[in-house]
């Protein structure tokens, strides 16, 4: 199902990006900017960009991480952009973007919030001449010009592979395996599930390990995945082990986890590397997570955004199978890390997350016990 998956030195090299983006803070939820901002822009590219980033609520990263590196990229370039949020509102998804593109953007990038919401944006941006890019996310049957994301079926399978060694670890014995997947109308959460799934199927036909709750948790709601999570245990009091899809999911799981005493006895596993995820491993109460280093997804996204602004159509040199149209949309897919307590030193060392935040209170004796420094 997929093609050529670049490493992310390869899709750097490939995009000859050239770009920082190191340090700064978030911008509120709309970031607008012209060329003629920064004093380094020496000749801005003559179209200017926007991006159109889904919510804050499901994962922190959006406005941490993904806004700060996207805006210091497009900064360094001296080219003008416009990044806005649209706070999990579909509507308010296809009113920024109708703006953007009234507002003369030539290069588009969006996270959608379903498939069926990004198709209409990308069928109005491809009708009036717009360049467009899907960010992190595919959406289905929209024919995006190009697609930058991660590998993942590559993260679910981390993820499948994290629970079973915290499993083995724990010398668990026929454990009952809750799944805890991600947003139905989010193809990324399709894969991951396809990847986790890869590993765990064959231990639940083995008879290794039980097949406990599976449900998917509309629009990742963190609040949502708790009540669910909840229902789950009522139903299944005797639960070993939780496939959460994302670090929200898992410190809901995790929350419930401790009103019944069991947290840190029952693995739950993660994704994002968010502050919280972090210190839930520090914590031992969840397992793993997975780190997407995210600077490199903004990086190659802002390097074809920059590109298509200057008129050029840059080679991406991988591609992915558009399941509902069966067309093979032009791709570059990085390489996640699975993250374990040893290694979520690894995680500040790469300037994703700092010291400061993640050791902060009772954190500051573990992140001495785990080398963080």
């Amino acid at each position: 199902m997929r093609k050529g998956i670049l490493s992310i030195a390869a899709a750097s090299a490939a995009l000859s990006l050239g770009l920082t983006a190191c340090g700064g803070e978030s911008g509120d939820t709309t970031t607008t900017a012209q060329a003629g901002d920064t004093p380094s822009a020496a000749a801005a590219p003559s179209g200017k960009i926007g991006v159109i980033l889904p919510d804050s609520k499901s994962s922190a990263r959006w406005e941490t991480a993904d806004r700060k590196y996207l805006e210091e990229a497009f900064k360094a370039a001296g080219v003008a952009y416009d990044i806005q949020n649209a706070q999990g509102d579909k509507n308010s998804f296809q009113t920024i973007a109708e703006q953007m593109i009234t507002g003369g953007v030539t290069v588009l990038a969006i996270v959608n919030l379903d498939s069926g919401t990004g198709k209409a944006v990308l069928d109005k941006a491809k009708s009036q001449g717009v360049a467009t890019i899907d960010y992190d996310r595919l959406t289905l049957g929209g024919d995006a010009d190009y697609y930058v994301s991660f590998d993942n079926t590559a993260v679910g399978k981390l993820q499948g592979e994290g629970l079973a060694k915290c499993l083995t670890d724990k010398k668990a014995d026929k454990p009952i395996v809750a799944e805890l997947n991600g947003s139905p109308t989010d193809n990324n959460a399709t894969l991951f599930k396809e990847g986790y799934d890869g590993v765990l199927k064959p231990k639940y036909d083995a008879g290794e390990y039980v097949k406990g709750p599976d449900q998917s948790v509309p629009d990742w709601d963190n609040t949502q995945a708790g009540t669910i999570f909840e229902q789950m245990l009522t139903s299944t009091p005797k639960i070993a082990g939780v496939l959460a899809a994302n670090d929200g999911l898992g410190n809901a799981a995790i929350s419930v986890l401790k009103k019944n005493k069991l947290n840190g006895k029952v693995p739950v596993t993660g994704q994002d590397a968010t502050v919280q995820g972090l210190q839930n491993i520090l914590a031992g109460d969840q397992c793993m997570t997975v780190y997407k280093a995210v600077k490199q997804e903004a990086d190659a996204t802002a390097g074809l955004a920059i590109a298509l602004a200057q008129g050029q159509k840059p080679a991406a040199n991988g591609s992915v199978k558009d399941t509902e149209t069966g067309k093979d949309v032009a791709a570059v897919l990085l390489a996640p890390k699975a993250i374990y307590v040893d290694s979520v030193k690894d995680v500040v060392a790469d300037g994703y997350v700092s010291k400061d935040e993640l050791c902060t209170g009772d954190f500051a004796d573990k992140c001495a016990e785990a080398g963080i420094s």
